[in-house]
């Protein structure tokens, strides 16, 4: 395996989910995330603020073909990161990609107190996650090589099931 790369909506577990599995399967762990806070000294609130989100998405284009160059390392994207078809074919072509599936409850909950999301800025956090939920979704599921669903289940059961999964996959 190249790379496993997750994706999917904020709140879903993939930083959590990549530093597990990263530890378990003992390779590197990447968030695009960080990544692209630790290059610029900024972090991701600031970026849109200064750049809005067409500058963030060129940093994140950036930073996700140099990661997804990488051999051997787990990699959590943003959530917006499939929205670009560049990132899409450089995730696709990168590893193997898992979409962690969340539903809009399950992340309102888990993000409803991180101030570090620009995009729920907005007086019903909920609609917005939902909107962008219901645009993302189809990428996400286009470029995934397994569909595993969060909600509700420890990060670690989710852990054993990815890797359980992906031993089931043929080569590619």
């Amino acid at each position: 395996m190249r790379n496993l790369i997750l994706v999917g909506p904020m709140g879903a577990g993939k930083s959590t989910i990549g530093r597990l599995l990263a530890k378990e399967l003992r390779l590197p762990f990447k968030d695009s995330d960080k990544e692209i806070e630790l290059r610029t000294g900024a972090n991701i609130p600031w970026i849109f603020d200064k750049e809005g989100e067409p500058g963030f998405r060129d940093r994140e284009q950036a930073m996700i073909a140099e990661l997804c160059g990488f051999e051997g390392v787990v990699l959590a994207t943003g959530g917006g990161a499939v929205m670009r078809e560049a990132n899409r074919r450089a995730l696709h072509a990168g590893g193997r990609v898992v979409y962690l599936h969340a539903s809009v409850e399950q992340q309102v909950g888990r993000t409803s107190r991180d101030r570090n999301r620009p995009l729920l800025r907005t007086a019903d956090p909920a609609k917005t996650l939902r909107d962008l939920l219901e645009l993302r979704d189809p990428l996400y599921r286009e470029i995934a090589d397994l569909v595993i669903e969060t909600d509700e289940r420890p990060p670690r059961m989710v852990v054993l099931e990815i890797l359980d999964r992906l031993q089931q996959l043929p080569p590619r």
